[in-house]
């Protein structure tokens, strides 16, 4: 049952629909205060009273209704200064809550409500040829879990890698190739070695400027189809992508389109006539621009003085293929918040073009993360690999492991479900838009905020399960404290998912996985579950047991984090 619903049916506010009510009414902070609240403030203007008086008036209305009360739904309503708050009759909570976890098992939290709708997604988008850094675990991570998240609630979800493989430093790289470079070497070393041709380009333009002239011309040669220039090209893209693969596969990352920022070089020329033939470029200073002073916004660049493109016009030109191809509803893009401007400029370029979909476009911005060590830098050298991080977090979760439980099965595959997890929970558990700092001892805690300690909790669920059994039946005994708060947490699962896409905030994910694991942890310390004092007792509590292992493994599935049987 929809508690929220049952109760917003209930209460009459002449000019207050149903789903507005809805939205008012909230989890009450604590259990001695009620199970639900709604705060009276917001409508003491609209009633022309004051709270404390609203309040009491809707809790006698509420309790002389005959039919509210023997629907034994509603245990308690009180008015507590200016909060009507509802106490729920627990037993059958309780019961409704394991029922609809432990029928829809795999399905609990899914909804239809995307059904027919499509969501763009363009998140990790790697430059090819260069590292696949700790730089890229924020988009890489948070767009894979909104992917998994809008796919669970209904919608056609289609994930774009929007690669970098434009510009001038392809041209770098054929000139550092042709200069440093040989194929053997750079067969061997892939990503690394492309990575090492490139600092050496920068270190030795410092010296000899005229190697960025013949960087740009090299390019040039690729924007005109030059055979060999081409070759090299695709090569450096089929290597980069070979080496990037791992660590999507170790990720659980997928996507349904590689179309890059190439795939739209032909594809500018339409929209740079659109916008001249609806008079809004102007020349400044050898450059095509869009003036946006009226919106308080430097101009955006859509041609350099030379005639070359830049980002804002590829973005435009994929934000317009991407509606004609996919009819999409929302479009996203993950992007780090220091693009903040890029995005509200070409957003605005493309609502002033008439583009009524411009609305859509959504971006969903994040913070920075960084090692203990300090910034990074591609063009220095001084980048740290991501699938270095993931490897040192997985050895680290051996060691750890093999102190603890020396003679565990598979230590090798619980270790890299342990490190991976590690990883993607740690860029996931904040609030996206907070920059992280990233460290290893932290991530890997078994007794923090990490997925180490939700993964071993459902490890000791899983062991409880395998000594006591999976009751076919189960009846409600006399309820605890800590029973009643863990099935609260579990309840709230459906709600948790919908608010992480509405607010594009995977966070509410892990959060709500520790919460219950913390308060699983208090019940399996505080109640017996094996050696409970009846039969019954026992049965409820397996059920229970039961159903937190599977709400667990459903909020995991949809940070593509996997759950160790044994640790």
């Amino acid at each position: 049952m929809d508690y929220k619903q049952y109760i917003a049916e209930k209460i009459k506010v002449e000019g207050l629909s149903q789903e507005e009510l809805y939205e008012m009414i909230g989890l009450a902070p604590n259990l001695e205060m009620g199970d639900y609240a709604l705060p009276c403030f917001k409508l003491a203007k609209l009633m022309r009273k004051s709270p404390v008086a609203i309040a009491e008036e809707l809790k006698n209305t509420i309790m002389s209704d005959e039919v509210i009360m023997s629907d034994k739904v509603i245990s308690e309503v009180a008015a507590v200064n200016g909060y009507l708050n509802f106490k729920i009759n627990k037993d059958s909570f309780v019961k409704a809550t394991l029922d609809k976890i432990l029928s829809e098992k795999d399905d609990f939290g899914r909804s239809t409500e995307g059904n027919g709708k499509t969501i763009c997604l363009d998140y990790s988008s790697i430059n090819i040829a260069k590292p696949f850094h700790i730089g890229h675990l924020s988009t890489t991570v948070l767009g894979g879990a909104l992917y998994r998240i809008f796919n669970f609630l209904g919608y056609h979800t289609v994930g774009i890698n929007h690669l970098g493989d434009y510009g001038t430093q392809f041209g770098k790289l054929i000139s550092a190739y042709k200069r440093w470079g040989d194929k053997a070497t750079i067969e061997k070393g892939g990503i690394r070695a492309l990575n090492e041709l490139y600092v050496k380009f920068h270190q030795e333009a410092e010296e000899h400027p005229e190697y960025d002239d013949e960087a740009r011309a090299y390019f040039k040669r690729i924007e005109e189809g030059d055979a060999e220039c081409l070759e090299l090209f695709h090569w450096f893209k089929e290597l980069t992508l070979k080496d990037v693969q791992k660590i999507y596969d170790m990720l659980d990352i997928h996507f349904d389109s590689y179309a890059g920022e190439s795939f739209y070089s032909d594809k500018m020329g339409p929209v740079v006539e659109e916008l001249r033939a609806k008079n809004l470029l102007i020349e400044s200073r050898g450059a095509q621009v869009v003036d946006l002073e009226a919106y308080n916004m430097p101009p955006c660049i859509i041609l350099k003085s030379d005639g070359t493109s830049l980002y804002a016009t590829r973005d435009m030109s994929a934000a317009m293929y991407r509606k004609e191809h996919y009819d999409f509803d929302k479009c996203l893009y993950v992007v780090a918040y220091q693009q903040n401007l890029h995005f509200k400029q070409f957003f605005k370029v493309l609502e002033l073009m008439g583009k009524e979909w411009a609305k859509d476009l959504v971006h969903v911005a994040y913070g920075m993360v960084s090692l203990e060590e300090g910034t990074m830098s591609t063009r220095k050298g001084n980048v740290v690999f991501l699938e270095d991080v993931i490897s040192k977090c997985i050895e680290k979760a051996y060691t750890i492991i093999d102190e603890k439980n020396p003679d565990l099965e598979n230590k090798e595959d619980v270790a890299k479900k342990v490190g991976v997890g590690a990883v993607v929970f740690g860029a996931l558990y904040n609030n996206k838009i907070k920059d992280i700092v990233f460290s290893y001892d932290k991530v890997l805690n078994f007794d923090g905020e990490t997925s180490v300690y939700v993964q071993y909790t459902c490890a000791r669920a899983k062991s409880v399960l395998q000594k006591g059994g999976v009751p076919e039946t189960y009846e409600i005994p006399t309820l605890t404290n800590p029973e009643i708060e863990l099935v609260k947490a579990l309840a709230t699962f459906p709600d948790v998912v919908k608010s992480a896409a509405e607010k594009y905030e995977p966070s509410f994910i892990p959060r709500f996985a520790v919460d219950v694991a913390q308060k699983f942890n208090k019940f399996y310390f505080d109640c017996k579950i094996l050696a409970a004092e009846d039969e019954k007792t026992k049965n409820f509590r397996l059920a229970l047991t039961n159903a937190t292992l599977q709400a667990l493994k459903n909020a995991f599935t949809l940070l593509g984090i996997g759950l160790p049987d044994k640790m």
